[in-house]
């Protein structure tokens, strides 16, 4: 039997889509899966460009490689590409695509066949469960981020629309708030997973070693270099790269990150030979770098470079409600560790944890259960094992002001914006647009100490 000739029915058979093209990507023949997948009927695809479908996973080449339409008639073939097309109805299909290119007997590239498989109940089911777990705060939160409030909900949105682009992060908020855990959502939720996810401090080392950190030395490039060593860049290639603490780099070392980031290549600290490197750069800081900006402490060009999408980690007192669920993390985890039969916070415990304004937020929340499993021996954390500086916090507040929730959060934001401005109250009040009186009328109201608080 001359198989050939049956080869549309064979392919007819097949459940996922099938599609031949020629090299200038023209569909040639399609089969009835196509047909499902795509929405068009084997007669509106035939003749038509492959471009008809809108598919993210292709890249077409253009003038820069006359011969060549498309990525697939470079690389010769496709394994298991995860991608959207766009089907009749205008609607997004997900879809896994494995292609080959065609060739004659001569070894001439003739075409391209493509199969195309419908993923998109897959993946609904994947967002889902993914959902759920974020909802319920199952397997440690979201990437290790816990949180119920509406802040920390639209946080992971953000994180989630982020993450699938290269586009360059920076991610926003005080220390201790969870920035690097965020990098690494972005990370994990990214087409990079598979790949290496390197973090560098900017604040920890002086410019000469950080430049050696951040692009590599080769043997004998300064004193101590004994060998050759490859940088932040290099380990983090094809998978992202976190900046943190970028406000802290120095001026002349801002300029040869510049231009790393736009030429995309880097040079070993010894070395003038440019080695290729391709990174998703996040970046992180707890500094106004606009206000860095004005003051000639931080370029403004590679401001606008790392700053495409700005990301905010809330502080802990901008969501009181996440407390508790995060405290009894933090029990629960240490229970483990210690063998403590610790089960939790009495309320009168928990009432002083949520009036306290964490200004070391998340860190300091650890910190303070930590503290409280020393003293503890009892079932349940209570007033007396926590920290002195929570228990006495709110001493000097109006009882008025303890039950009020509106009050609590006015004294939590003061307590940011003079964090942000270092304390100045006159800097605090233009910021508030009040009068450097009411700054201090508040601070009174509220208590806010500036050794403690601040």
């Amino acid at each position: 039997m001359d198989v050939s000739q049956h080869w549309k029915t064979i392919v007819d058979t097949l459940q996922d889509g099938l599609l031949v093209v020629d090299p200038q990507g023209i569909i040639l023949a399609a089969n009835k899966a196509a047909e499902r997948v795509t929405g068009y009927g084997t007669d509106e695809l035939i003749g038509k460009s492959c471009r008809l479908l809108n598919c993210t996973g292709c890249k077409l080449l253009g003038a820069s490689v006359p011969d060549k339409f498309c990525q697939l008639f470079v690389t010769e073939n496709v394994k298991e590409k995860k991608c959207l097309i766009t089907n009749k109805d205008r609607r997004s299909v997900h879809i896994l695509k494995n292609a080959k290119v065609l060739k004659d007997e001569h070894g001439n590239v003739i075409g391209a066949v493509e199969t195309l498989t419908d993923i998109t109940d897959t993946v609904r089911q994947q967002q889902e469960i993914k959902t759920l777990k974020q909802t319920f705060q199952l397997t440690e939160g979201y990437h290790g981020i816990l949180g119920k409030s509406p802040q920390v909900q639209r946080l992971f949105d953000m994180i989630d629309n982020v993450a699938p682009s290269d586009t360059p992060v920076m991610i926003l908020g005080p220390s201790g708030s969870g920035k690097e855990l965020v990098a690494r959502a972005i990370h994990r939720e990214s087409p990079r997973r598979d790949r290496p996810f390197v973090k560098v401090n900017c604040a920890s080392l002086n410019e000469n070693l950080l430049e050696s950190e951040l692009f590599g030395h080769v043997k004998g490039a300064f004193t101590g270099a004994d060998k050759t060593r490859i940088g932040r860049f290099e380990a983090a290639h094809g998978g992202t790269l976190l900046l943190d603490e970028i406000g802290d780099i120095p001026p002349a070392l801002q300029v040869k990150l510049l231009r790393v980031l736009e030429d995309k290549k880097i040079e070993r600290v010894g070395d003038n030979n440019p080695i290729p490197v391709d990174v998703r750069i996040i970046s992180a800081t707890n500094r106004n770098l606009e206000r860095l900006i004005a003051a000639d402490g931080f370029r403004e060009d590679l401001f606008f470079r790392i700053n495409v999408f700005p990301l905010h980690c809330p502080a802990l007192a901008e969501r009181r409600e996440d407390i508790p669920l995060i405290a009894q993390n933090f029990i629960r985890r240490n229970a483990t560790a210690s063998g403590k039969k610790i089960l939790g916070l009495t309320p009168e415990a928990l009432e002083k944890m949520t009036l306290y304004a964490w200004p070391g937020n998340v860190r300091e929340l650890r910190n303070a259960i930590e503290y409280a499993f020393v003293l503890c021996s009892s079932s349940a954390i209570g007033v007396d094992h926590l920290p002195p500086k929570i228990v006495h916090a709110n001493d000097s507040i109006d009882t008025e002001c303890r039950i009020d929730p509106g009050c609590l959060d006015e004294r939590a934001n003061l307590i940011k914006v003079l964090q942000e401005v270092g304390g100045n109250q006159s800097a605090a009040a233009r910021q508030l647009g009040v009068s450097r009186v009411t700054v201090w009328k508040r601070m009174k109201k509220y208590g806010i100490d500036p050794k403690k608080d601040l």
